[in-house]
């Protein structure tokens, strides 16, 4: 599994126009899953992300967690981040997983992040074309990668 996580002030999704889902102080996480994916990478990154240390303290440093500031969690299926351009300029997606691979652990994902972190989780819907409205706070993005346990 890999995330792109964005700390943020609100994050807003809209599919065909209409507010689908929205939260505010958090995460955004962005989660592409490939067909090598299990339970254990689930397990792994969503501890990791429930107890990153990215919000700024009361010294303005990077010492909180989201459960620190009871802030909230967007995740949202991105199958490009598995996107290879080796070949010309066209990704390939070959290794993102298939969406009977891919559902099933992106339900679980959020619910094991729901219980590490007992914490307001919205996400966007697996597949739907989707509008995203951030307001990135920092900015601060941070990739992880569960294969790489970076």
């Amino acid at each position: 599994m890999r995330v792109v996580i964005q700390r943020c002030k609100f994050v807003k999704i809209e599919i065909g126009g209409e507010l689908y889902s929205q939260i505010g102080q958090g995460l955004l996480v962005l989660l592409g899953i490939t067909h090598e994916d299990e339970l254990d990478d689930i397990k792994w990154l969503s501890g990791k992300i429930s107890r990153l240390r990215i919000f700024s303290d009361e010294n303005g440093k990077m010492n909180l967690s989201v459960m620190d500031i009871a802030g909230e969690i967007m995740i949202v299926s991105q199958f490009t981040l598995y996107a290879s351009t080796k070949k010309g300029n066209r990704p390939s997606y070959i290794n993102s997983a298939k969406p009977g691979i891919a559902i099933p652990l992106y339900e679980k994902f959020v619910e094991q992040v729901k219980f590490d972190t007992g914490l307001g989780v919205a996400t966007g819907e697996f597949g739907a074309d989707m509008k995203i409205e951030l307001l990135n706070d920092g900015p601060v993005t941070i990739v992880i990668d569960s294969k790489n346990r970076e």
